[in-house]
C-alpha cells in the first residue's frame, strides 16, 4: 500500500461549520414545565397552539409531556409565546444526558442545570422523565389531542371571565 491510497480528495471531505448536526442523540422524553395551576387550561392552550401533549398536574404547576419528544424546542416556543411573560422550562432526556432550557415570550433565554430543575420539582417530574410513570397513568392527566379548538377556547375563556355581581 502506498500513502496516496488513503488520501481523501478535498472535494469529498467536508467539515461542517456547525457541528451540532453531528449529534445523533434525539430526545426520548421532552416536557414543558409551567406555572399554570391546572392541567385543563394548559392542555387547552396547547391544543390552540397545535402542540400534542399529555398534561400532568402537580402542586408547582402543570407539566406538558410531549407526544413527539423531538418537537421540544418548537413546543417550548409555542407555549412560552402563549404564556407571554411567564417563564417555562423545556426538560429533555437523551440517552446520555438530560438538558433544561428556560423560555420566555417564545425565546430561549438560557440553560439551566437539569439536576437543579429535578431537585426543585415535584416527585412526578422525575418519574415522568425516567419513564417510570407514563403520562396517561398519572392522576388528573388531560390530553390536548382530540380537544377541539372551540372547546379549548371555551376552557381558556372560563378563567378570564370576571364574576358577576349578585343581584
Amino acid at each position: 500500500m502506498t500513502d496516496d491510497e488513503f488520501v481523501v480528495p478535498d472535494d469529498e471531505f467536508v467539515v461542517p461549520d456547525d457541528l451540532s448536526s453531528l449529534d445523533d442523540e434525539v430526545p426520548s422524553v421532552a416536557m414543558v414545565l409551567t406555572p399554570v395551576a391546572g392541567a385543563e387550561p394548559l392542555a387547552a392552550a396547547c391544543a390552540v397552539a397545535g402542540v400534542a401533549v399529555d398534561v400532568v398536574p402537580s402542586d408547582v404547576g402543570a407539566i406538558a409531556v410531549l407526544r413527539d419528544p423531538t418537537a421540544g424546542p418548537a413546543a417550548a416556543e409555542a407555549v412560552s409565546r402563549l404564556l407571554r411573560a411567564v417563564p417555562v422550562v423545556l426538560l429533555e432526556r437523551r440517552p446520555a444526558q438530560a438538558s433544561a432550557s428556560r423560555w420566555v415570550g417564545g425565546e430561549r433565554v438560557g440553560d439551566l442545570p437539569p439536576g437543579l430543575v429535578l431537585a426543585d420539582g415535584p416527585a412526578v417530574l422525575e418519574d415522568l422523565l425516567l419513564g417510570s410513570v407514563a403520562p396517561a397513568d398519572a392522576a388528573g392527566t388531560v390530553a390536548s389531542v382530540g380537544l377541539s379548538r372551540w372547546r379549548a377556547l371555551r376552557i381558556l375563556s372560563r378563567g378570564r371571565k370576571a364574576p358577576r355581581p349578585p343581584r
